[in-house]
């Protein structure tokens, strides 16, 4: 095997999934791996799949077969695939795809360059059989932080790291930090504040593979945190699959209040955003330190789901229209521009025309920023799918079509709202000839907008916006989710672009 190894990460899914791979980046370039951007490029490409739902599978098995499609007129000599779906399936996703030369699992992530080594020179690695992860940590949340050997992607190491890590790469600043090396130069970043989820939603099969819920610890948190701010990172957004839950198993459920403010004091870092609220865990407490520290946005990534109290019940969850209407009533009259975004599936086995009614009722009321809408379908394993109340598919198709209709026209209302609003916007990127805008100079999110899902601000008026730089700028326009606004100030205290503390 040559000495100039080569690998290429290739993301798909959340953002959740976006950490892992730059985890995976870190203990690569950490054993003398050189990471690619081009999978065309490496000798080994690694697809980290995504297996939420059957469009993000098929998304994921393309994204295999197209790198091993490469195999023949390039430089890539194996396709091996890790994360959510590779974790689910094992080997029955080896045996069904034999173009993936090695499919890892998360208790891989720890050796993934002896993993990769041996793929690489021919051997055979073989594939992990899936079990249930909610099964390997204790049924008691007080009682996992001292569980070993149980590999939490995005938690950091069980072993001490290296102490000679090459530059560009997170040092050990706690018993548990990461290996992460920055996959792009985004001046945003997301950190996994937790894994797991121990809520048993009937149509989710996430908790089976990802595990039971489990914090990290605030330091570790804390010191990535710096570490990416040394980077140049501008925008810290907080992941798990369930953030309100954070701190239960640390003996203190509102760790997170405590936690923003600590994130949002360090030095470089211009905002703070979470992501991943069950509405059914939202404290009085939680919403205030969301609407009123500084630098912490005010965004709430709410998920509802539905609002029909029937649905909710099938979907062992809680709440209905009124107390939704009721929680967003309460943030906004805390913070009038606070941005809320959610997801709902609509079909879901029993739901009646009432029911769908009540949530187009919830989803004209609610004036939401962004929504995503899902028909359901059958995920293996879970509870819902072998419910004997299943809705016509043509009819959740039609549904889907309806709601999503309904949708893009509440979202594009709910973003004319906003024509005159003062924003601060964190410019991400001078590149606009997709904008469609006239006189564009440049794209970035305000507070009520998240990266890849939440739409964007095209800039049509302001000099020297280089990404990293948090600016003022008053709304004019609008189209669809996205806004259109002029730069009005630049305060001094952003003047420093992205990556100039790092550069120095």
């Amino acid at each position: 095997m040559p000495d100039r190894r080569t690998v290429a990460l290739v993301t798909l899914g959340c953002a959740r999934n976006e950490v892992d791979s730059e985890e995976l980046a870190g203990r690569l370039a950490a054993d003398g791996w050189e990471l690619v951007q081009e999978a065309a490029d490496a000798d080994v490409a690694v697809v980290n799949t995504c297996g939420f739902v059957e469009a993000a599978k098929k998304d994921s098995v393309d994204a295999l077969l197209e790198a091993n499609d490469l195999k023949d007129h390039g430089r890539t000599q194996a396709v091996v695939a890790v994360g959510c779906m590779a974790e689910r399936y094992g080997k029955e996703l080896a045996d069904a795809l034999p173009e993936a030369d090695g499919v890892l699992g998360f208790d891989d992530y720890a050796d993934i360059s002896d993993r990769l080594s041996t793929i690489l020179g021919g051997g055979i690695h073989a594939s992990h059989t899936p079990r249930d992860r909610r099964k390997l940590l204790p049924l008691s949340p007080v009682e996992r932080q001292g569980a070993e050997g149980v590999a939490l992607p995005g938690h950091g190491d069980i072993a001490p790291a290296p102490a000679d890590l090459p530059e560009g790469i997170a040092p050990a600043s706690g018993p548990r930090a990461p290996l992460r090396r920055r996959l792009d130069t985004s001046p945003v970043a997301s950190v996994k504040l937790a894994s797991g989820c121990d809520r048993r939603c009937s149509f989710c099969a996430i908790p089976s593979f990802r595990g039971s819920f489990i914090s990290r610890r605030p330091s570790d948190v804390l010191g990535e945190t710096r570490w990416l701010a040394e980077q140049g990172v501008k925008e810290v957004m907080l992941v798990s699959e369930n953030n309100t839950s954070y701190g239960k198993d640390l003996g203190d459920i509102r760790l997170l209040e405590t936690l923003l403010p600590e994130l949002a004091a360090v030095d470089g870092i211009e905002r703070i955003r979470v992501s991943y609220l069950q509405p059914a865990e939202m404290r009085p407490d939680l919403v205030d330190v969301l609407t009123s520290t500084p630098k912490v946005a005010p965004y709430f990534d709410l998920s509802f789901q539905h609002s029909a109290p029937g649905v909710l019940r099938a979907m062992r969850r809680f709440g209905d229209t009124e107390r939704f209407l009721g929680l967003l009533e309460t943030i906004r009259n805390k913070a009038p521009q606070a941005g809320v975004r959610s997801n709902f599936i609509v079909g879901f086995p029993g739901e009646s025309e009432a029911d769908f009614a009540e949530l187009e009722r919830f989803l004209t009321e609610a004036r939401l920023d962004a929504i995503g809408v899902f028909g359901y379908s059958d995920e293996d394993g879970t509870e819902a799918a072998g419910y004997d109340t299943k809705i016509d598919e043509d009819v959740v198709a039609e549904r889907l079509a309806h709601l999503s209709r309904l949708a893009e026209e509440l979202t594009s209302q709910r973003a004319q709202d906003r024509l005159g609003e003062t924003l601060e916007v964190l410019v991400e990127s001078t590149d606009v000839a997709d904008t469609g805008v006239e006189g564009a100079v440049a794209v970035g999110r305000a507070a009520h907008q998240a990266p890849e899902t939440d739409g964007q601000v095209v800039l049509i008026s302001g000099a020297d916006l280089r990404p990293g730089r948090m600016v003022e700028a008053k709304v004019t326009g609008s189209g669809g989710v996205d806004l259109v606004a002029e730069h009005t100030a630049l305060p001094e205290d952003h003047l420093r672009p992205a990556g100039e503390e790092a550069a120095r």
